[in-house]
């Protein structure tokens, strides 16, 4: 789920983990920018292959397959395990777009400027009343009125909209994205827009389920069979987002150090990502999930009976 509370001691060194505090802002940022993998990028498969990587070459790293027996070489051990993660993967993609294609559900750019571009569906009684608008939310989705409009008001950059639904939000993309940061605002719910680069708004295809979720479930599951161990070598996965790198607007303030125990807390974070980038809704994160898990399960049995010779397809 997303209510972990985190781990208190390291299972592999016995040693507490250390405090790893960044600014809120900065971290959820970091986090939806590291697992974007949009276009002209290595892709969500492309990234698991590269955190794979990465674990296989860790010093403290055995090639056990499956954590037992003999260690292989090398070789073996990437064969085999592209075979499982790759596999795992591609079945992750057709299950997920399979689903995508089934239900064709909205992203939340288009429901949340339909619902807000109807009005509010809270209070009958008031302005811009509609069964279908969004549900006003105090300091988080507004009506835009004349008192809150003015001189000094919350809203009063939307004076000349009184009367519409305003959202407090990513403010939009800067001109220059390496110098400038919108930061969040109260804007028009009809003109929201996630936190994506300006050419790459929102997927052109269906949100529900994530591939984000999927993909990296399924990936998960397998590196925890393949390793023998739910946990990144050494207790702790992690990757150092640099000051000044993000794409989408100028930060982070100082570096960011991304840090899991499990891989499955990797792909935990990487289904939340697309959360905080306002690019899925709980509902698709969750369902890809499970969609993950169940792939990376199948793909490491049957990527089994190749290894001992025993696969008839």
């Amino acid at each position: 789920t997303n209510n972990g509370t985190g781990y208190d001691v390291n299972p592999i060194t016995g040693l507490t983990y250390e405090p790893n505090v960044v600014p809120q802002g900065d971290f959820a940022r970091v986090v939806a920018e590291f697992w974007a993998d949009g276009p002209q990028s290595e892709t969500p498969p492309g990234h698991w292959n590269t955190l794979a990587n990465e674990v296989t070459d860790h010093e403290e790293f055995e090639y056990r397959i499956g954590g037992t027996g003999d260690a292989v070489d090398r070789l073996e051990w990437d064969v085999k395990m592209y075979l499982a993660l790759n596999g795992a993967l591609h079945d992750a993609a057709i299950a997920a777009w399979g689903t995508k294609g089934h239900y064709d559900y909205v992203r939340p750019i288009t429901a949340i400027r339909h619902m807000g571009g109807l009005g509010q569906s809270t209070d009958p009684d008031s302005r811009s009343y509609h069964p279908e608008g969004l549900p006003l939310e105090p300091g988080l989705i507004e009506i835009i009125t004349e008192a809150s409009a003015a001189s000094g008001g919350r809203h009063q950059h939307l004076a000349g909209h009184v009367g519409e639904i305003a959202i407090l939000a990513w403010a939009g993309n800067p001109e220059d994205a390496e110098t400038e940061i919108r930061g969040v605002d109260w804007i028009r719910a009809i003109e929201w827009v996630p936190y994506q680069r300006a050419t790459f708004v929102t997927p052109a295809f269906a949100g529900y389920v994530s591939g984000h979720s999927a993909f990296s479930r399924a990936a998960a599951e397998v590196l925890t069979s393949m390793t023998g161990s739910p946990y990144f070598p050494g207790g702790l996965g992690q990757w150092t987002i640099a000051a000044d790198s993000l794409e989408f607007e100028a930060g982070p303030a100082a570096d960011v150090l991304l840090q899991w125990a499990t891989y499955r807390d990797a792909a935990d974070q990487a289904g939340q990502s697309r959360l905080y980038g306002g690019i899925h809704v709980p509902a698709d994160d969750l369902a890809g999930r499970k969609i993950g898990a169940q792939c990376g399960a199948a793909a490491w049995t049957h990527a089994q009976s190749y290894f001992a010779g025993t696969a008839t397809s």
